[in-house]
């Protein structure tokens, strides 16, 4: 499943430590629940190289230059490099254990969006599976094949959801099909397909044909605007 899934061994360590001095800094998440979080998951490619690293095809991840995207806009950003091939559906259980510590301190559903890219993608609907609230907001990016009907029945979309694929990329489509068979009923769903001829690597870098939409999905503008 190329670049984007892969999901063999390798657990998350458990993001509780890592929530609690997220908080901090926010002087206390408790008490502001109008704070707009993202879980950002990026791709497969960063599980085995450094940060530093060069695809032969991409070029480096702007890892970080993406997170200050997202931070320049006003969301609290929430994301770290995974280390492995981890096991996608076991790191999605970590998250969601975030998730509802975000939510017993106060934090509103729909205050939280999980974003995913190509990997990072399968990992977040496995949080919109397991979570299965229907008020928090997802992004999948470069992430769904037809072939993931078959090859991954267990995944059900709930939420809010948003969907971004690129028209030359060959590991990402329009993911309807899913939506269609998901049992959870979706107040927001839609779709975007992009056209910069860049293939997967369109995702490697903070480019504003997904970050703007994905902003603005993460503060409920399910418009688009």
């Amino acid at each position: 499943m190329g670049e984007r899934n892969g999901t063999t061994t390798g657990l998350m360590k458990i993001g509780t430590l890592l929530l609690a001095l997220f908080c901090l800094p926010l002087l206390n998440c408790k008490q502001n629940n109008e704070n707009q979080f993202v879980f950002f998951l990026h791709n497969r490619f960063l599980e085995a190289h450094p940060i530093t690293a060069e695809h032969p095809e991409f070029g480096r991840v702007h890892y970080h230059e993406i997170i200050a995207a997202f931070e320049a806009s006003g969301l609290q950003v929430i994301s770290e490099q995974r280390n492995g091939n981890v096991n996608a559906r076991n790191y999605a259980v970590g998250i969601v254990t975030q998730v509802d510590s975000l939510l017993k301190q106060g934090v509103l559903a729909k205050n939280i969006t999980v974003v995913g890219t190509s990997k990072g993608g399968y990992i977040a609907q496995y949080v919109s599976t397991i979570a299965n609230n229907p008020d928090l907001n997802f992004v999948f990016i470069a992430s769904f094949q037809d072939a993931d009907i078959e090859n991954i029945p267990d995944i059900n979309f709930c939420g809010n959801i948003l969907n971004i694929y690129e028209r030359s990329d060959s590991f990402g489509v329009s993911a309807l099909a899913r939506k269609n068979s998901s049992r959870c009923e979706l107040a927001n769903f839609k779709e975007i397909e992009l056209n910069t001829g860049l293939g997967h690597g369109f995702l490697f870098k903070p480019m504003k044909a997904w970050i703007k939409p994905t902003i603005q999905w993460a503060k409920g503008n399910y418009t688009l605007d």
